[in-house]
Formats: C-alpha cells, structure tokens, sequence
C-alpha cells in the first residue's frame, strides 16, 4: 500500500488581534498547528521557532523511529524557544501550544501539547482525537465539572502543559497511529475548536470535498461566531496512489506554511551585512600625528558664528520633517470604533496630541451595535486598529458577517489578571454554577495567556 496526503492550510487573524500569533506548516509528509502565547513580545515568535525546527521532517522517516524522531524535533524546539528567552529579555514568558503528525510507510505519529486540537473524520464519524492540556479538562477528567460547566468556567483558558519559558521538562502525549486510506484529518488552533461545536466541524469535513474549500469554510465559520482569536485550519485527507484514476494528478507535494511562521525569513549574513558592520565598530582608526606647530597659544583663531547657525537651521529642519513624517504615518492608520450607534471606521490614531485630534470618521457604518454579539460589542468599543484601509474595509465586512449570522452572544471573556492565573494549593471552591473551582493540592499551573485568549471549548468526544 502506497499511501499519500492531499492537504490545505489556512489561517486568519480575527476579527480581534492585531497580529497573527498561530503558524501552521502542511506538507507531504508532515502537519503541525502551534498558538504562540505571550503576547505581542513573543506568541508569533514562539510558533515560528517551533515550525522552522519541525518542518525539517517533512521527509521519508522510518516508520519504526516516527515518533522519537518526532518527540525529539518537539523537545529541540523547546529549548530553542528557551534560549530566545534567556538571550532576549523581552521575550520572556512566550510558549505555543503544538499539535504535529509526522507520516512515514502508512503510519502517523503523533505528538501534543497544549490545547489545539487533531480531529480525524473516519468511516463517516468524528471524533476528537488529543486531549486539551487545560485546568478545566483536569476538572472534568476528575468528574468535578459538567461539560455545560467548562463552557462558562473563567479559568478555562489556562494551559497546564505548553512548550516554552515555563517549563524546561515539558510532558508531551504521544502516539503512533495507522494512517487509513479515506481518513479525513483536521488540526486546528483553540480559535476555531472554541467557536464551532464538534457537530459543525462534522458537517463541514462531511460537505466539502476539497481540503482547501473544506478549510477556507472552517476560518469562515469561526469568524462569524466573533472571531476574538487568531483562527489556523489545516485539512489533510490519506489517499491511496495506486487507487488513483489516471486522470487524476498525484497530490502536490509543495509545503503550505501559514500564520506568523510564514512571514518569517532566515536568510544568511552575508560579509556586508551584520557581521561586518560590527566588526568595522572594534576596527582602530590609525593615529594622525600633528605636523603643523606654527600656532600661537596666546591668540586662537577666530570662528565663524554660520557654522552654528547652519546646525541650527538643520536641527530645526530635521525635527520638521520628523514631525510632518510623524503625523503623515498616523494619517496611514485607521481603527474601527462606534458613536454609540453604530460601527464607525476612523482615520488616524485613536489618541489625540493635546488639543490636535489625529483622526476623523470617514464612515459611518450601517451596522448597528446591537446586532453583534456582546463580546464583539466590547472588542468595537474598545477600537480594532488597522495597518492600512485594505485591513480595516475586511474588519468592516467581518463585522458585517457577524452581524448577519444572528449568533448567539459569546461570555464575556475572563481577565487573564484575574481568574487565568492558578496558585499552588487550594484555590476557592466551586459552588458547582461554573465559578471558580479548587485546584489540587500540590499541582503547578501555567499562566494564562498573557494575550487574553479566552476560548470556550467544544463539546468534542475524547478518544
């Protein structure tokens, strides 16, 4: 048997964030999904790290050593993520989450961590197939929460177990599984589990037959139920070469890498680049010896006063056109607010310069406030910035898209100062309505994401 993967990758940034924290990497042989967490300082950054370190399997393996080959790439990118925490203090506290599968001789290994989640869809069911690394999925494991519970639990956002600067021994689960000709795979980040229920996610790999329209529905789906995460999608579907009709081209075998890790380049430094810049810094400039001592000491020559004056102009030139640079960039900006009423796209920056306002409404929306879900409501009132008028027009249509699909409201999510943070010890007790719930005695928690991911889990079968 002779088997092969047809796969898409898809990823967006949501309706919410300001940059794309998720990467995703699709190739012949190998899928990883990985969240980045720590905010702007370091979730793309620890994504990134973790997908340039694995994508280096994405060949021919033995199938006996998949899953150490593939435990080991996961482990040597955690102590990379760790070195750029140590090496750059204001990286400190990223981690990502990781779901990858490694394929080799009709076989997959499997490594996770985290809360992003593989779904495989086989002989017409699916099913969810890792488990979430989540303080509320150790209540529910202890059978100390319902599943109607976890869905409104505040501190359902905080991971146990992640890759990155918080735990240098992290436990991965791991597994080693048949890869079945017709087996339908999905790997996604918790921006789209938390959002489209298990149903949904059934109906959609059942409808579409194309991996990337299959995806490209999924992001959809997840966007109009509010999108307030970064949202990545990879669809693989296990086929049988010898089974192909002749007609039908063999699948690509091109890689497919979204989110944060596809705008990352690692390009060599080159002898003018860096390096020798530095190095031109420590060279010794040779000393000039005087030879002119024809000079009185007693009268020294007289300066010109227009050198002083040509600084001054040039200083005040300088700081001119700074200013003019300054203000003609803020003019390049625009954000998404509401006054009051309906959603509005402004011009500028949303903070104003003394009495100077360095922005303007250019539109005023026909969407009204109070058809998009609450959470969305809060998100619009708080502004949604864009780099450039593209970005915001797809905010605007977003939100359009949000107020059409008549969601149902999301929760408001829970601070991560407040409810996503576990002490050791006891915590408060829960008084079974989904508030919050004592951790076990002796157990070490992990940060909430610093970058207030709040996700609502699906009601996903475990297996």
């Amino acid at each position: 048997m002779s088997v092969a993967l047809r796969y898409a990758a898809r990823s967006d940034v949501g309706l919410v964030r300001s940059n794309n924290q998720d990467s995703g990497y699709a190739g012949s042989h190998l899928l990883v999904v990985a969240d980045g967490m720590g905010g702007h300082a370091g979730g793309d950054v620890a994504s990134s790290v973790a997908i340039g370190r694995l994508a280096r399997l994405d060949s021919e393996t033995p199938a006996s050593d998949i899953v150490a080959t593939l435990e080991e790439a996961v482990l040597e990118a955690n102590q990379e993520i760790l070195r750029r925490a140590r090496d750059e203090p204001q990286l400190r506290g990223l981690g990502t989450t990781i779901t990858a599968m490694l394929r080799a001789e009709g076989k997959f290994a499997l490594a996770h961590i985290g809360d992003s989640r593989a779904y495989l869809l086989r002989d017409d069911e699916t099913f969810q197939v890792t488990k979430d690394h989540t303080f509320v999925q150790r209540l529910l494991d202890e059978g100390r929460l319902t599943e109607e519970e976890a869905e409104r639990h505040p501190q359902r956002s905080v991971l146990m177990r992640v890759l990155g600067d918080v735990d240098a021994d992290p436990e991965l689960d791991l597994s080693l599984r048949p890869a079945h000709p017709g087996d339908r795979w999905m790997l996604c980040s918790d921006g789209l589990s938390g959002l489209v229920s298990l149903d949904t996610i059934d109906a959609t790999l059942k409808a579409f037959e194309d991996p990337g329209e299959c995806a490209d529905e999924l992001i959809q789906l997840a966007l109009k139920g509010g999108g307030p995460d970064n949202i990545t999608c990879l669809i693989a579907d296990v086929i049988e070469l010898d089974d192909l009709p002749r007609t039908e081209e063999a699948p690509s075998t091109a890689p497919q890498i979204v989110g944060s890790a596809a705008r990352t380049r690692h390009q060599p430094t080159s002898a003018s680049g860096p390096a020798a810049k530095a190095a031109a810094l420590t060279r010794e400039e040779p000393e000039v010896p005087y030879e002119d001592d024809d000079f009185s000491e007693d009268e020294p020559p007289r300066r010109s006063p227009w050198p002083a004056l040509v600084a001054v102009f040039l200083l005040v030139a300088v700081l001119g056109g700074v200013l003019w640079a300054g203000y003609a960039w803020s003019q390049r900006q625009y954000y998404v607010a509401s006054d009051g009423t309906n959603v509005v796209l402004y011009q500028g920056l949303s903070q104003d310069l003394g009495p100077i306002s360095l922005s303007e409404p250019i539109e005023v929306t026909d969407i009204a406030l109070d058809d998009l879900p609450e959470i969305t409501q809060e998100q619009v009132g708080n502004t949604i910035t864009a780099g450039d008028r593209e970005s915001a027009d797809q905010i605007i249509e977003r939100l359009q898209q949000a107020a059409d699909a008549n969601q149902p409201l999301l929760p408001t999510p829970a601070p991560s100062d407040g409810g996503g943070e576990v002490s050791d010890g006891g915590g408060e007790a829960s008084d079974g309505g989904g508030g919050l719930t004592e951790m076990p005695t002796g157990s070490r928690s992990l940060p909430d994401r610093s970058d207030d991911d709040a996700v609502q889990p699906t009601e996903g079968e475990e297996s």
